[in-house]
C-alpha cells in the first residue's frame, strides 16, 4: 500500500483513498481506544469520532507518520469521551459473572480455539492488565499504549501526544515500573517470565 500516494489522493477528496486508509489503520486506532477506555462500545464511538476528525482536518497533515496523526486525534477523542463519561455516569450493559462482577469480554466473543480453562486465564489476565492500565495516570496509559500495545517508536509516540521525545521515554519508564508493581498483584496470573522470584530486584 502507497500510504502517501492515498493520503495525497484522499486529500484531494477521494473517499475511496480515505476508506483505504481507515481499514489499514483501524484495528490498531480501535485497540488504542479500547486500552484507553476500557470498554468496547465507548472504543467504537472514539474511534469513528476519531477517523472523522481525521476526515475533516486531512487537509492540514503536513507529512511525517501519519500514524502517529492518527494516534493523536484518537486519544483526543477518548479525551472527549472520559470527560463526557465524568458528567454522564452510565450503567454497564455487559452481563454479571456469577460473582456479581462485570464480565469484561462476553463468553460469546472468546477465541473457540481455546479449552474452557484457557478461556478463563486468558479472561483473568486480560482483566488484570485492564486493572492495572485503568489505574495509571492518563498521561501514563496513553503512552504505555502506544509503545508497548501498538509498537509504536518513541518519536512517534513523542509526535502523537505532542511531547518531547524525553518526556516519552520518563513517561515509559514510570508507567511500567508502575503497571509491574500491579502485576505481582496477580502473579499466579503471569507467564514465569513475568514473575518477580522472592527477594529479586529485577
Amino acid at each position: 500500500m502507497d500510504e502517501q500516494a492515498l493520503i495525497h489522493e484522499a486529500q484531494r477528496g477521494s473517499l475511496d483513498a480515505f476508506n483505504t486508509l481507515v481499514l489499514h489503520h483501524q484495528d490498531s486506532i480501535f485497540n488504542t481506544a479500547l486500552r484507553i477506555l476500557g470498554d468496547d462500545d465507548l472504543a467504537a464511538d472514539a474511534t469513528q469520532e476519531a477517523f472523522l476528525s481525521a476526515f475533516k482536518s486531512l487537509s492540514s497533515f503536513r507529512g511525517g507518520s501519519f500514524k502517529a496523526w492518527l494516534m493523536r486525534t484518537v486519544t483526543n477523542a477518548c479525551y472527549d469521551e472520559l470527560r463526557r463519561q465524568k458528567r454522564r455516569p452510565t450503567t454497564p450493559l455487559e452481563p454479571d459473572t456469577e460473582d456479581g462482577e462485570e464480565m469484561d469480554s462476553p463468553r460469546w466473543l472468546a477465541d473457540p480455539g481455546l479449552s474452557p480453562e484457557q478461556e478463563l486465564e486468558a479472561d483473568e489476565l486480560e482483566h488484570a492488565l485492564q486493572h492495572c492500565l485503568d489505574n495509571l495516570p492518563m498521561e501514563f496509559k496513553t503512552v504505555v499504549v502506544m509503545a508497548d500495545v501498538q509498537g509504536m517508536d518513541y518519536s512517534e509516540v513523542a509526535i502523537a501526544v505532542h511531547v518531547p521525545l524525553g518526556t516519552i521515554k520518563s513517561r515509559l519508564a514510570r508507567a511500567r515500573l508502575r503497571l509491574r508493581e500491579c502485576l505481582q498483584g496477580f502473579t499466579e496470573l503471569l507467564p514465569a517470565s513475568f514473575r518477580l522470584e522472592e527477594g529479586s530486584s529485577a
